[in-house]
């Protein structure tokens, strides 16, 4: 039962929790590259209309498997009396534990850069290689992460994951707004906002839409049983529907907002917008370097204390499906199932600490069709765990639940804690979202990224 597994103690906490889960690097490391290789506000645009069309259904689905079951990704379905469907959950099991395991890699990089900055080492952006080849700082940096995250989910669905995430997005969202409003007090800063904000057209073509698409689903944690755990932890008092829609607003509003922070950082030095991922470990280091040695350090620290907490909120959530799974399956008390778990993923993600430079054979690990250079370890788990698994994962909830589990099941779901659900146009939305667009459009994306990633074709 529920209360033997523990359950948010309030609706903000489950909020903050799914928020955070959501919000992570993906929001401030990658939203503002995409945004730049995109064009700018166009892509905003499209990236907004997806989170709300294609992914909110997506999201309302999971949320409601997993408060009907009180299970987690795997024991759902089987509760739901569908074990053969049970591999989605396994699926989303397997991508959340290779997931974290070289997400906590690239949590390392920006905890370690936030001791770097203290120190006033702004030269570390230009030394990025050599420092994430050192694999045995970055190691260190990766594994008191790890340890972090294990000791915020052993202390349980209230006194850690809730309580945490009550300190951890206020502050985080305190820190962004601080270093906007700075930002924008910056020389050329408002180049930065007219190029975000200021929508065009032109550059749009197929390819940003697919990024766009793709964006906005990853960003929201779907497809990978992280919702259907929150979910199950979640009182039948709680309306789904608005708590759906208030994390989907937080998680989009904190990516809106980290383009309101780079994009006057990075105009002020008169640099390139479209820098790709490098663009904050490579690039800003040196923007903070200009502001002079005292204010570069506040700025700079702050900034990468930021990345840290937003990479915090979602390895905590990533973490929390194995170990719910080892609660409920194997009845394995949460302390030993949580540092059981955080220890074996942190030695699988060894390979991906490997894959930077530090073993010729972990960075050049093999060659895909259609590429010329080798990828690495780290690439090929990110294609294949977080790239293909998550759309397969969302395609394959949608269809589970709008044609095994039934959208009259869902419905009545929803409809708990909402009254006025049932025969409203939400109601109606809602059904044709998991019916249609769903499944059609996550069957796209999956299809078109297992082309891409491992047979460079590439339709746009």
């Amino acid at each position: 039962m529920a209360s033997n597994r523990g359950q948010f103690n309030s609706r903000v906490g489950f909020i903050l929790a799914a928020a955070g889960s959501a919000v992570g690097l993906g929001n401030i490391w990658k939203f503002p590259f995409e945004v730049g290789d995109g064009g700018g506000a166009a892509f905003v645009l499209i990236y907004l209309i997806f989170c709300f069309v294609l992914c909110f259904p997506v999201m309302v689905a999971e949320i409601a498997i997993g408060r009907r079951t009180n299970k987690n990704p795997v024991g759902a379905f089987v509760s739901l009396g569908f074990p053969n469907w049970s591999i989605i959950g396994k699926l989303g099991l397997v991508a959340g534990v290779v997931i974290l395991s070289f997400y906590n890699v690239v949590a390392g990089w920006a905890f370690g850069y936030f001791f770097e900055m203290l120190q006033g080492n702004f030269a570390i952006g230009s030394e990025f290689g050599t420092f994430i080849a050192d694999w045995l700082k970055v190691g260190i940096y990766g594994l008191i992460f790890m340890a972090a995250t294990a000791f915020i989910v052993s202390g349980g669905v209230q006194d850690g994951i809730e309580k945490a995430a009550k300190i951890l997005m206020p502050s985080l969202l305190a820190i962004i707004l601080f270093l906007v409003v700075y930002a924008l007090t910056l020389p050329n800063a408002m180049a930065g906002v007219e190029f975000y904000l200021v929508p065009d057209f032109s550059k749009v073509n197929l390819q940003v839409i697919y990024n766009a698409l793709g964006q906005a689903f990853f960003s929201l944690s779907l497809g990978m049983g992280a919702l259907i755990t929150y979910g199950s932890y979640v009182s039948k008092r709680e309306n789904i529907i608005s708590s759906a829609a208030i994390i989907t607003l937080t998680d989009v509003g904190i990516a809106f907002i980290a383009g309101l922070m780079m994009f006057p950082f990075v105009f002020s030095q008169n640099l390139e917008p479209n820098g790709g991922p490098g663009l904050i470990f490579v690039t800003l280091p040196g923007v903070f370097q200009t502001l002079g040695p005292l204010l570069g350090v506040v700025i700079g620290s702050l900034f990468f204390l930021l990345l840290s907490f937003a990479a915090l909120t979602s390895t905590v959530s990533l973490l929390e499906v194995p170990v719910s799974y080892l609660v409920d399956e194997r009845n394995m008390p949460r302390k030993k199932a949580v540092w059981l778990t955080a220890g074996g993923i942190f030695l699988v993600g060894i390979p991906s600490l490997l894959s930077n430079g530090s073993s010729e054979f972990w960075t050049a690990f093999t060659h895909l069709p259609g590429r010329e250079d080798p990828v690495s370890f780290m690439t090929l788990i990110e294609f294949v765990a977080s790239d293909s698994f998550l759309p397969l994962g969302g395609f394959l909830i949608s269809v589970f639940t709008a044609y095994v589990w039934r959208t009259a099941s869902l419905d009545e779901e929803v409809a708990i804690g909402n009254d006025g659900f049932l025969g409203s146009p939400l109601q109606k939305f809602l059904n044709f979202g998991i019916q249609f667009l769903a499944p059609v459009i996550l069957g796209i994306i999956f299809v078109l990224t297992v082309l891409d990633r491992f047979w460079g074709y590439n339709p746009f």
